[in-house]
């Protein structure tokens, strides 16, 4: 069902941008004549919608090797979604310089197998992130009010639902979490507003699990990461 939802995902986003681009195309306007007006900005702000589809990377141990108690554990994406706002900084003509704070909702699974003892848990872990981006932006030159740009950056998570009193798991993460993110995507200029869809891809750089070595599923991990891909659609004037 993942892989499925996976490939609507994918087929929906690149619907969008052959609509932008036709629509544009059709509207037979002179050659960068909407982007010229947002040039004369040196900031601008804007709202994010966007999907993502989150898991982990699992990082055995050496007690994972000969252990009984769990012999297989495995992390099952999810899809969420994501909501920032958006400030621009040009940084001249070329490149950007990006703050989206928002909160992105996900939802991951965790697997565990033991052939021994008869396990077999599959457990949902529901998370409402508090995050802060920030990214550079490098945008090629324009061409028919279209621009193509990459996005690179670090991110900033804060799980606020890591207190809840429903959020029982058998493992427990940090509600912290930092994250690089790159991206590419492309902008469309209309006359009040830039529409811009982006793919981008982002993975953690500090382990988020909370050890406990009395702990069968927890001893067999060494390393638990975040990682996300995520569809974004930004809307900025």
């Amino acid at each position: 069902m993942h892989y499925i939802s996976g490939k609507k995902i994918i087929f929906s986003v690149l619907l969008c941008f052959a609509v932008a681009y036709s629509s544009e195309a059709q509207a037979g306007k002179n050659d960068n004549y909407n982007y010229r007006d947002f040039q004369r900005k040196a900031y601008y702000f804007g709202l994010t919608l966007g999907i993502n589809s989150s898991d982990f990377h699992l990082d055995r141990s050496k007690r994972f090797i000969g252990n009984d108690d769990v012999q297989v554990t495995e992390a099952i994406s999810g899809v969420g979604f994501n909501l920032n706002m958006i400030a621009n900084l040009k940084l001249g003509e070329y490149f950007d310089f990006r703050f989206l704070p928002g909160f992105t909702f996900s939802e991951r699974q965790l697997q565990y197998i033991g052939s021994d003892t008869g396990l077999n848990v599959i457990e949902s872990l529901e998370s409402v992130y508090f995050e802060m981006p920030f990214h550079v932006r490098f945008k090629s030159a324009p061409y028919h009010d279209k621009r193509l740009f990459v996005v690179a950056g670090l991110k900033y998570n804060y799980d606020v639902a890591s207190n809840s009193a429903t959020k029982k798991t058998v493992l427990k993460f940090s509600p912290h979490d930092f994250l690089y993110e790159v991206g590419v995507g492309m902008q469309f200029f209309y006359p009040y507003f830039i529409f811009s869809p982006e793919i981008k891809f982002s993975r953690g750089i500090t382990n988020t699990l909370i050890y406990d070595n009395g702990l069968p599923q927890s001893s067999v991990l060494e390393n638990v990461v975040s990682q996300y891909f995520t569809i974004s659609f930004h809307f900025e004037g």
